[in-house]
């Protein structure tokens, strides 16, 4: 059993801009997103494994995320799409501006403002309800492939959660951190060594590193 076999390796990659969103509150919502970075796409072919897990959340720009790295020679299996993957959902304000909704709803945009990682839009989640749906995800797919490494397309706000979640933060924690769009954050999760018995701990590789700032994989390596 070599050192890794233990180590369960998270590749969680945000999803490809979108320009057509700039400016509104999109969050749950099923934008289009833009795959013309090639350059981008193709480093990120380089230095993901394709020997993966992949998975994707529902909304189209992680899926044609995950084909356009294909497109550029990486062949993985097909992504399995988990909806609990997908962006925090904010309701009724999906689609309009932060200034457009302290003008027509200033009540509500005041409350979601004074706790705004445990605030919910009207009809939508809080940070801390997307920390709780994603958690579950996570812990899943760790459980079930040990030593693994798993590749997940997701989003700004999903990949926050799941830094909260795998490093216990506290919700104003894990919004914290910025994720740009393309951006390979790496979680590994060890349950060897002395972390035998006790459930195994988290521990960070890298965070919002571009894709072209992430060292090409080794052949036969992960």
């Amino acid at each position: 059993m070599n050192s890794d076999s233990r180590t369960t390796r998270w590749w969680w990659v945000r999803h490809a801009p979108v320009p057509s969103a700039v400016g509104t509150i999109y969050g749950a919502n099923d934008v289009p997103c833009d795959i013309s970075d090639r350059d981008s796409f193709r480093a990120l072919a380089e230095s993901l494994p394709a020997d993966a897990v992949w998975l994707t959340s529902h909304l189209s720009r992680t899926r044609k995320t995950a084909r356009a790295i294909r497109d550029e020679g990486l062949d993985f299996p097909e992504p399995v799409v988990e909806n609990d993957l997908g962006e925090q959902s904010f309701g009724d304000w999906q689609g309009r501006t932060w200034d457009e909704m302290e003008v027509r709803d200033p009540e509500a945009f005041r409350s979601f403002w004074d706790d705004p990682v445990r605030g919910r839009p009207p009809g939508g989640e809080s940070f801390a309800d997307l920390i709780a749906r994603v958690a579950p995800v996570i812990d899943r797919y760790t459980s079930a492939h040990i030593g693994r490494d798993i590749v997940a397309i997701a989003h700004g706000g999903t990949i926050r959660a799941a830094m909260s979640h795998s490093l216990g933060l506290p919700p104003e924690g894990g919004m914290a951190f910025t994720v740009s769009t393309l951006s390979v954050t790496r979680l590994e999760h060890v349950t060897d060594g002395l972390l035998r018995g006790r459930g195994g701990a988290w521990r960070v590789v890298r965070v919002n590193a571009p894709p072209h700032g992430i060292a090409p994989k080794v052949k036969g390596g992960h």
